[in-house]
């Protein structure tokens, strides 16, 4: 099958999501609401470096062709099964045979195999927060291009390496359910509560966030605070 162009039309639908948003979703579910839901952002200097590493990676103007891989960048995507939509850093279409599968490209011969790469800054992660981000980009460019997509890759830029990830069930699966919830919490506008963890330090929204505060009762505040109150005789004539 070839391109199909009228996949890439979003339309008027109000519910569709950013498909990058199952990165910070998966990293933490506030993080992600106050990020998509209050629309809040604060870089760090992760943030700036991870900016800088998408320059070249997300510039639509530069296309290239290397033998029998056709490399394009910032790629439109689009779900409508999964509702969700954005932008691949990079697709490159690796030549194939014709019993590989493949698709058909305009102005090019032959059958062609769509292989997504995503571009990050640091360097592997125990948790499959990037993987997820990954595989939701092969899963939009399955549907838009009706063909199968087993694997890709994330560059890391402080290893200056490539990561193969293969979109397997238990990976698609974790995609889908993080996806149905993250869609829940979206149509109630409802943002998790803080929860403190190692993890915490990482985070840009750390200060809009303010973890430290989780747990801390609402009533137990303002018990101290009426105690203050009766003891300043703040109020009293």
């Amino acid at each position: 099958m070839g391109w199909k162009w009228r996949s890439l039309m979003v339309g008027d639908e109000e519910d569709y999501l950013m498909l990058s948003g199952i990165q910070h979703f998966s990293f933490c579910k506030r993080q992600w609401a106050l990020i998509h839901i209050e629309q809040q952002w604060a870089d760090n200097v992760l943030t700036f470096e991870g900016q800088l590493l998408h320059e070249k990676a997300d510039d639509p103007l530069i296309k290239e062709s290397r033998g029998d891989r056709i490399i394009s960048r910032a790629v439109p995507l689009v779900s409508h099964r999964l509702r969700v939509y954005g932008v691949a850093d990079v697709v490159e279409f690796h030549r194939c045979d014709e019993g590989e599968g493949g698709i058909s490209l305009p102005l090019r011969k032959g059958r062609w195999k769509p292989y997504p790469v995503e571009y990050k800054r640091g360097k592997p992660k125990p948790d499959a927060y990037d993987e997820l981000q990954l595989c939701v980009q092969a899963m939009c460019l399955e549907e838009m291009f009706e063909a199968h997509i087993p694997e890709g890759a994330l560059y890391y830029g402080e290893i200056e390496h490539r990561v193969r990830v293969e979109f397997h069930h238990d990976l698609r699966n974790q995609a889908a359910l993080l996806l149905n919830e993250m869609h829940e919490l979206f149509r109630e506008g409802s943002t998790p509560e803080a929860v403190m963890a190692p993890k915490c330090s990482r985070c840009s929204l750390i200060e809009i966030c303010q973890p430290k505060l989780a747990g801390k009762r609402a009533s137990e505040y303002m018990r101290r605070y009426m105690t203050a109150v009766e003891k300043e005789g703040i109020g009293h004539a």
